[in-house]
């Protein structure tokens, strides 16, 4: 396994996996239609990859994960310098052979050579691998997000 920083000409294979992401996440609450934002997504991945802030992880050639990461701008000054990891995903035949892990590890390098000083991430609630993953590298909940549907009988 190979973990490096992503390239345009593997733009079209980390879409794909974007893809999967997104169809996966629907199973736990997601709202992101994969298909529907297929275009956008490739316009990220190109964009995060021409900036160096994607790193993917290569098995006998083929890409079969990718990390999106940033060091965090915006209109608010802040006592802390956030790098954001945004996806992170690993094809599930290649699960539990740390190439997740490694993902992160190279992102988090990423991060602090960029001055990054806390690294934050989000997960959907009801992704308990996922919730699990975070925890035992590191992660602890920071903010907490809530939602309810318009159509409920509370509003």
């Amino acid at each position: 396994m190979e973990i490096a920083l992503a390239s345009t000409g593997q733009v079209d294979d980390i879409t794909e996996l974007w893809i999967e992401l997104a169809s996966g996440q629907r199973s736990h609450g997601s709202h992101i239609l994969p298909e529907e934002n297929r275009s956008t997504a490739r316009d990220a991945v190109l964009r995060h990859t021409v900036a160096d802030e994607l790193a993917v992880a290569v098995v006998d050639r083929t890409v079969v994960g990718f990390v999106m990461f940033t060091v965090e701008t915006g209109e608010y000054r802040q006592d802390r310098t956030r790098g954001l990891i945004r996806n992170i995903y690993v094809r599930p035949d290649d699960r539990n052979q740390g190439i997740g892990t490694a993902l992160l590890a190279a992102a988090e390098s990423e991060l602090v050579d960029r001055d990054a000083d806390c690294v934050t991430l989000e997960a959907m609630a009801d992704n308990d691998a996922a919730r699990r993953f975070y925890r035992r590298h590191g992660y602890d909940p920071h903010r907490i997000a809530f939602e309810k549907s318009t159509e409920s009988d509370t509003l």
